[in-house]
């Protein structure tokens, strides 16, 4: 177990999406590694937000609606739903002064949304300091080559095949769900252009993100092999683990 987090003044936290993601940011209040004073739930699918209720003993609170939701003054709201939850809510939850925790970060890339209440957490991926620094600097070259089972990609295919060589942003609307990695790196070294492949590999078993960057004063090389979510092949659990330690230094604020 994680260790406790004691905040002086716990506010409410709420959770768009009870999927895979939502799933793990529910329990790590149930484990007590983050604390607030209540858990508030949301999804368009109502069965999926009752079903997580019933599995916690943390205070929780299933909503019918995001406005019902921001009736109850959240402290940060993680949206974990899809792309088009976060183009159709992020700005509304800005609007009230509430930050908020954006997976879905490929809605980000068509947003003309600038905001301090707007967070991006690393996702699948590390090393989002350096990169930053780096662009500061310069960047001449990003490329993110990511591997995933063909189940991962909806896709029946026997042999490895590369099924996307583009850019970042149309690889993130081609994907919405497997690709987020691709947006959260453009969002991060932004002006560069941010190159990207997709394979599909039937002989690898782990979400795999391999990123090449050549900048002002040399080269970058990092590499994630991340087992996917049990009930969700798309989603890392290391996509729900960093925006959980994004939630963490927010509720200490």
């Amino acid at each position: 177990m994680g260790r406790v987090v004691r905040i002086k003044d716990s506010k409410r936290v709420g959770v768009i999406g009870c999927g895979a993601i939502g799933t793990i940011i529910a329990e790590a209040f149930e484990r007590r590694i983050l604390a607030c004073e209540e858990l508030i739930l949301y999804d368009y699918e109502l069965e999926r937000a009752e079903k997580l209720k019933s599995q916690l003993h943390f205070p929780t609170r299933v909503v019918l609606s995001l406005d019902e939701m921001l009736k109850l003054q959240p402290k940060v709201v993680v949206e974990a739903a899809s792309q088009q939850a976060a183009r159709d809510y992020v700005g509304r939850i800005v609007a009230k002064g509430i930050d908020v925790i954006v997976m879905s970060t490929g809605a980000l890339l068509g947003l003309n949304l600038r905001s301090r209440r707007v967070h991006v957490p690393a996702g699948a991926i590390g090393g989002l300091d350096a990169l930053s620094a780096a662009a500061l600097a310069g960047v001449d070259e990003v490329v993110l080559t990511t591997r995933k089972n063909p189940k991962s990609l909806d896709v029946d295919y026997v042999e490895e095949k590369v099924v996307y060589e583009g850019s970042a942003e149309e690889a993130a609307r081609l994907f919405p769900r497997e690709m987020n990695v691709a947006a959260t790196l453009a969002l991060t070294i932004k002006p560069a252009r941010v190159r990207v492949r997709v394979v599909s590999d039937p002989l690898v078993h782990r979400n795999t993100h391999e990123i090449y960057v050549k900048w002002r004063f040399g080269e970058m090389q990092l590499r994630f092999a991340n087992d996917p979510h049990p009930e969700n092949p798309r989603t890392s659990a290391l996509a729900a683990w960093s925006a959980i330690k994004l939630l963490q230094k927010l509720l200490e604020l």
